[in-house]
């Protein structure tokens, strides 16, 4: 049933995107959803009619946890990359199939293995009305209005809806001059909606998004809530220098029960030659409690694709919901590593 419903729905949004768009939206989709990406410029090979294209990153680090005494140092490793093949048919449709996948190898500190695999996989059918796709989307909209990730190894925690939609699901998006339109539906009716607007005006960029959703969210003590939620981001980038701003609002809902979470985010990134530096900050309330983080980050650009990476990372929320549990986070961590990204 969860098929039917998800192939329906990518046939509905082609039908629309068809008849209403008239702007091709066609480069390749990023299915890579997690904190490291690749920042230089893909391999690419041409087989026949396909252009193959890879990147990824690898990562050794040394992470130590302030909050964790047991086990305050970790070290390992972290491998991720993403291939995608790409045609375009007769009838100047894009077509591409991409493959995203990430290994986390074991900590050298301790006596058993906890490495870890996962991935992600999508078709997508791009051309003048925009681009479909389908399978694991569901991180599409977030990734292109969220507020960009701090340099070097800077995680702000709770810089997002804590709701969610299922991996499984089919996405649109399209073009339309400076503005980006971009949906993602799962087989549930879960939904992530997404503006764009983003134009340089003299010597400084600015971008502005909007975003929507109804997700899901399962607390502490195992209880689903129905959520929604709608959040906006400003940036603004002045020579080597980025100013951003965030805000959010997320309702909370299961039978009877129901609260409610707010926040804002701020941060501010600048370059300094091979030296890339962020602090960001992130304060809310939800269910009636504080919720805090911090992030500092440096990044120093060695050769190309090969950099050292700096993160401090502090988070702390501690929210109740009628005595069951709801979320509660304190988190310390200082992580220094060596990355190569291709």
């Amino acid at each position: 049933m969860r098929k039917l419903c998800q192939a329906l729905t990518a046939g509905f949004i082609l039908l629309v995107g068809a008849s209403i768009s008239e702007v091709a939206y066609t480069q390749s989709t990023s299915i890579n959803f997690e904190r490291l990406s690749s920042m230089e410029e893909p391999l690419t090979r041409k087989v026949g009619q396909t252009t193959l294209v890879m990147s990824g990153v690898v990562d050794s680090a040394f992470v130590y946890d302030a909050e964790d005494k047991k086990s305050a140092k970790n070290a390992g490793f972290l491998l991720n990359f993403q291939i995608d093949a790409l045609t375009q048919l007769s009838n100047r449709w894009h077509v591409g199939l991409s493959y995203f996948g990430q290994y986390t190898g074991e900590d050298v500190f301790e006596s058993k293995s906890n490495s870890e695999y996962l991935d992600n996989a999508s078709f997508s059918v791009g051309s003048s009305w925009g681009r479909v796709s389908t399978g694991n989307v569901f991180g599409i909209v977030r990734e292109e209005t969220r507020r960009l990730r701090g340099a070097g190894n800077a995680d702000l925690q709770f810089d997002d809806f804590l709701g969610g939609i299922d991996e499984q699901s089919t996405a649109y998006t399209c073009r339309f001059g400076p503005w980006v339109f971009g949906s993602v539906v799962d087989g549930d009716g879960r939904y992530d909606l997404g503006t764009i607007y983003q134009r340089p005006n003299g010597m400084r960029d600015y971008r502005i998004t909007f975003r929507t959703s109804k997700g899901s969210f399962t607390d502490d003590s195992e209880r689903e809530y129905d959520t929604k939620a709608a959040a906006v981001v400003a940036e603004v980038i002045y020579g080597s220098t980025l100013f951003d701003f965030g805000g959010g609002q997320e309702r909370f809902e299961s039978g009877d029960l129901k609260t409610e979470r707010w926040y804002v985010s701020t941060g501010i990134r600048r370059k300094f030659g091979a030296l890339n530096v962020s602090v960001e900050g992130h304060t809310g309330r939800v269910a009636g409690a504080n919720e805090k983080s911090t992030a500092l980050g440096a990044q120093y650009d060695m050769a190309r694709g090969l950099s050292v990476n700096l993160g401090v990372n502090r988070a702390k929320v501690k929210a109740d919901l009628e005595k069951k549990g709801f979320t509660a986070v304190e988190s310390t961590k200082t992580s220094l590593s060596l990355r190569y990204s291709f």
